[in-house]
Formats: C-alpha cells, structure tokens, sequence
C-alpha cells in the first residue's frame, strides 16, 4: 500500500531508546512517547519452603519476551508478586509464591517447598519433595512451567534400618536456570544432606546489571535436614536461600532475596518454620525497532518530537585514574609508595574486573584523562610528614575511575598512604604502626583497586622502610626495619589487551629504600601507575621526596560501523584494529564525538 510516497508492508516501528527500568512494587509504569515494543523479564514471587525436615521453595517463575504493545507509550499496568509465606506450626508445605504480570501477560508463582513424605508444589519453578519419615519414601519435587523454570528436587529416603541419626532432608527447590538438587541420603556425621536449590538464570546479556545478584535471578530455595549438624542445602544463585539444620550455624531457613523470585529455605527437624520466598520484580527494556517500511509522515512526526531513533551501540572502555603521589622520604625511614589510579574496564583484562559494555548514541562525549599525583616532601623535623597528594579522576560517559592515594610520608611517628582508587602505602615505621590507603574508594560493585601495604616495626631497626602502594589486582608489600627492609614492591596491575598487546596498568609505586641516592621515580606516562617513595642515603643524612604518580588513560573500542574523532587533535590516536573494530585511545583530556 501507498505510505505517504513510501510503498511496502508497515511494520511495527518502536522509538524507546532502549530504556531499562526495574519495577519492584505494583503500579504503573509510564513508557517513552515512542515505545510500541518492549521487552521485558516477569519474575513472579518465590515459593515458600516447607517446615519439619522440609523442602525448598520453588523460584518465581521467569518469563522473558517480547511485547508489541496496542498502542504507542502511555501508561502500562504491572503487578510484582510476593513471596509465599513459609510454613510455621503445624508442620505443612510452604504457600506458593504470587503471580507478577506486566499489561496482560503473567509468569507463574513458584510451588511452595514440601513437608516431610509430601510432594512439592508445582509453580513456576517446582518446589522441592519432602524427605521421608521412617515408614515411608523421599517425596518428588513439582513439576516447573516450561520456559519459566525447572522442576524441584527429590526428599531422601531413610537410611538402612532407619538410625536414629538419620539425616532425610528434603530436595531444593527448582530455579529459572537449573532443577533443584535431590536430597541425599546418609548418616550423620557422614553424606546426608538436603538438597540444594536450582541455579537462576542471568538475564544481563538483556538488560545489563541490575540489583544484588547483578541480574541473576529466580534462584531455587536450599532443602532442610532432620537432625543437628547434618548439612542444609544452599541457595540457588539468584536469590535462593539456604535450608535449615538443627543446632548448626546459619542453620534457621532464611527468606528469598527481596525482588529476585528467589526460593524460600526449607525448615529443619528441630521446629524452625520454613523461609518466606523473595517478592519477585519486573524488568522492562522499551526498544528501538524500525526494520521494513514505514510511512513519511511518521518518520517526520518522530523526527520533530525527538522520538526517532539515533544510533546505538556497543562500546568497550579502559578508564585508568592518575596514579598517586609517592611519599617524601625522612632521615629516620623512606616513604611509602603512591597508589594506583583506579582501574575500571569492560570487554577485555581479567574476568573478574569487567563491567559491562556501554550502549551509546552517536554524538560528543567528554572524556577526562586524570593527572598523577606529585611527589611527597618531608619538611623536616619529627611529625611533619603527610601524604603525598592522591592522583585525579578519569572519566568516560558513566565511568568515573578513582585517583590513586598518596603515598605515606617516613617519618617519627610514622604517616600512613591515604585512601584513592588503590591506596598509597604506608610510610616507614620506625616507631609504631603505619596504615596503608584503603582502595576502591568509589565503592563499586567490580572492585577499582586495592589497598596499600600497611607497614610494621618487624626487624631489630632503626630506619624504616615504607610499603608498596595498592595496584589494581593486589595489595602493596608491607614495608618493615632492617635487616627486614628494602625497597617493597607495589600491588600488581591489570594486563588489559583492548588496544591488541598486552600491556599492563595500575600497578602500585614502590617504596623508597635506605641508600637511595635519588628521588623516588615518577610513574610511567598514561599507565596509572604510583609514584616510587623517597628514601634517603644514610641513617640522618640527606631525604629524598617521592615521584610524580603516572596520568591515567582512556581507551574507547567500538564497532566496525562508527566512526570516531577528537578534539583537541594531540589529546587522542585514533586508529582501526586488525579485527575491523574502531579504537580512541585518549592520553590527554578532550572531547571523543561518534558517528
């Protein structure tokens, strides 16, 4: 048909930018003015578990799909379910968890954990079946909801003549990502245990990380055990809790993670009541879809309300802080190492420190390049010494990096390195005791750094040596008296190949040494790394001040399909990897503009 001289199929066209908003309570959720088609996880409330040597509760079940709306934004209804209560006196099942549903569609409540010899409930993920009682056999879990979660675990059967130390526990309950553990059968002390709660699934490829369990979500609640110091089952990653034991730490049924659909802790043989399952949450992407054909006039009505959708994608960053200042040296003990600049990264480098990719519009982002810290002075005189000052922050879109801490100052009493992305070490302690920085000092989740090495009155002295400041994988060296001294090495960096080598950032400064003959080195250019400490040549003889922290990096690596460039032009080297992608590799603040 004619579209406003365009002819084709009309296709449903959406403009939400890809907006991700978490739900956690009931109510309405207001949508972009162009959304037509979202996407969105539907995590109901967990299953409760079960009391007397009973079973997990059932994960909320997990729907994940993708809705064409009736019409373009406004206002949508959600529902977010609660968790099923756990059971209590009498003995009994745990309740089923609440159904959560976004507009019109629905996942379902998880099965509430059985009791002793009783199945479990089937929900969205199935709770698990009871242990036996002498007389009788392990009990099935429920059944789960295909494509919403698994079934829960199996109760143990009595052990051989039925002994008094016994353990039958129950099954865990099932999760969105695994069937929950079948209890095993066995004496105590021996293998008798409940069974563990079934995995969550990780829905960040979808929407990035979101809350506690860093988008892992409907894990299956830890089965109980029957007699004290036999072993509950765990948790289900994903907000499952763990069961319960008699007369074992940690051994009362715990609840569900609050806003997870986590599974509720099975009860114990002892009378603790089952776990109360986790509320579940409903996470809502509105999404940019414009694929076939679509009419003129509503590609300029878009265009004119700011609804038409810019480009997007993905981008992989390195953000390295200045590295810290080393400390100033003093006749009575060198100084302690200059941290380094926090290390923030995604994409590339260690596992453990990558966040997540950005997803950017085309368009100009100002980029900051931290300065290092300089040097630390000893002023002379007992009690003079400070630390050296801290490196500044670096800075891409929404990653802030922190500036390494100062290194502490050799001196009587001794000056501590202060707090930074990673901590700057400690200044020789000739007498007493002096604290390295703290690290991480932005708090995030994936750590930026570590801290600075703490340094001691170890070794017969006098005359000090400081600590190695903290780097982004490892603590500094504590620093020590002779014959215990010597120059302490600084926490190790992260060997990050985003730009193809591997090269290595954010490591520690080192400590300064007795008989240095000259100030602490300066950290390497665009490396994060601390500044070395001061030393000095001779016990009362000449005091060297610290070195300069290396300035930090930005490195920006993104698709073969965009197109970067900087300015001021020195700040930036733009160049293209083998592999086709685009890099932006800033040593010196500026603005990073993508098309």
């Amino acid at each position: 048909m004619a579209n406003g001289g365009i002819i084709g199929v009309s296709n449903k066209t959406s403009f939400g930018k890809c907006k991700v908003t978490s739900v956690t309570a009931t109510g309405c959720l207001t949508l972009q003015p162009g959304t037509a088609v979202v996407k969105t996880a539907i995590i109901s409330g967990g299953g409760g578990g079960g009391k007397d040597r009973a079973a997990g509760g059932g994960a909320g079940g997990l729907l994940n799909q993708q809705i064409n709306l009736a019409s373009t934004g406004g206002s949508v209804p959600i529902v977010v379910g609660a968790g099923g209560a756990g059971a209590g006196p009498p003995t009994a099942p745990g309740s089923d968890g609440a159904v959560s549903t976004f507009n019109t569609t629905s996942s379902v409540g998880g099965g509430g954990g059985a009791r002793s010899s009783t199945v479990g409930n089937a929900g969205g993920s199935g709770g698990g079946g009871g242990g036996a009682n002498p007389c009788n056999t392990g009990s099935a879990g429920g059944a789960g909801t295909s494509c919403q979660g698994n079934a829960g675990g199996t109760g143990s059967n009595p052990s051989p003549g039925g002994t008094p130390t016994d353990a039958r526990g129950s099954g865990g309950g099932g999760g969105a990502g695994a069937v929950g553990g079948n209890a095993v059968t066995g004496a105590f002390p021996g293998s008798g245990r409940g069974g563990a709660g079934g995995a969550g699934l990780d829905i960040s490829p979808d929407y990035g990380n979101i809350g506690s369990t860093c988008s892992v979500f409907a894990g299956g609640g830890g089965g109980g055990a029957r007699i004290p110091g036999a072993s509950f089952g765990v948790g289900g990653s994903g907000g499952g809790a763990n069961g319960a034991s008699p007369n074992t730490p940690g051994g009362t049924a715990n609840s569900g993670t609050t806003n997870t659909g986590g599974g509720g802790g099975g009860g114990d043989g002892d009378g603790r009541s089952g776990g109360a399952g986790g509320p579940g949450i409903v996470i809502v992407k509105e999404l940019n879809k414009a694929s076939g054909v679509w009419s003129m006039q509503s590609q300029f009505q878009a265009q004119s309300q700011g609804s038409w959708p810019r480009f997007i994608a993905t981008f992989d960053y390195l953000v390295v802080a200045g590295g810290g200042g080393g400390g100033g040296g003093s006749q009575v003990g060198s100084a302690g190492g200059g941290g380094a600049g926090g290390y923030r990264a995604s994409g590339y480098g260690p596992s453990p420190l990558q966040g997540t990719a950005l997803q950017l519009d085309s368009g100009d982002y100002t980029i900051t390049v931290g300065a290092g810290g300089s040097g630390g002075t000893w002023p002379g005189g007992c009690g003079s010494g400070t630390a050296a000052p801290k490196g500044t922050n670096s800075v891409f879109s929404t990653i802030t990096s922190s500036g390494g801490g100062g290194g502490g100052s050799g001196d009587n009493p001794p000056t501590g390195g202060s707090p930074g992305g990673s901590g700057g070490g400690g200044g020789g302690a000739d007498n007493g005791t002096s604290p390295g920085g703290s690290g991480n000092i932005g708090a995030f989740s994936i750590s930026e750094g570590n801290a600075g090495g703490t340094s001691g009155p170890v070794g017969p002295g006098p005359d000090a040596t400081g600590s190695g400041g903290g780097g982004a994988t490892a603590v500094g060296t504590a620093g020590a008296r002779p014959p215990c001294g010597g120059s302490k090495a600084g926490g190790a960096g992260a060997p990050n190949t985003i730009l193809g080598p591997d090269t290595t950032y954010a490591t520690g400064g080192a400590s300064g040494n007795q008989g240095d003959s000259a100030p602490g080195a300066n950290g390497p250019d665009n490396s994060g790394t601390g500044g070395r400490g001061g030393g000095f040549n001779s016990p009362g003889g000449t005091a060297y001040n610290g070195g300069t922290g290396g300035p930090g990096i930005v490195i920006v690596r993104g698709p073969s399909t965009v197109t970067f460039s900087s300015s001021p032009g020195p700040a930036a080297t733009m160049s293209t990897h083998p592999g086709g992608d685009k890099l932006a590799k800033f040593t010196a603040s500026g603005t990073l503009t993508i098309s």
